[in-house]
């Protein structure tokens, strides 16, 4: 049978790859799926107590609700890239250190 703790272990391994990803990677879209890793796991690990937990559906409705805001998060991070990949012509992260063009 499947317990929480191989829940726990499947968060933890995708969280250690958004991790990964955010410090690794240079290309801001790399970094917003990074990022969506890490919302993942979390999310994993709100369902996989939620379910352990005897009649308790908070864990699976703050699972929607951090769908929802990994959703906007990545409207508006796409928006923003869309934006400064129109004017400097590449994505890369070093690039953005400042908000100035």
């Amino acid at each position: 049978m499947i317990g929480l703790q191989h829940y726990l272990v499947v968060s933890a391994a995708l969280f250690s790859l958004g991790i990964l990803g955010l410090l690794t990677r240079r290309n801001a879209v790399h970094v917003l799926m990074s990022i969506e890793l890490i919302l993942n796991a979390a999310n994993v690990n709100l369902v996989a107590f939620s379910r352990f937990a005897a009649g308790n559906l908070g864990g699976q409705i703050f699972g929607v609700f951090v769908i929802v805001v990994a959703a906007s998060e990545v409207a508006v991070g796409l928006a923003i890239l869309v934006s400064i990949f129109r004017v400097r012509r590449r994505l890369s992260v070093d690039d953005l250190s400042s908000l100035r063009w």
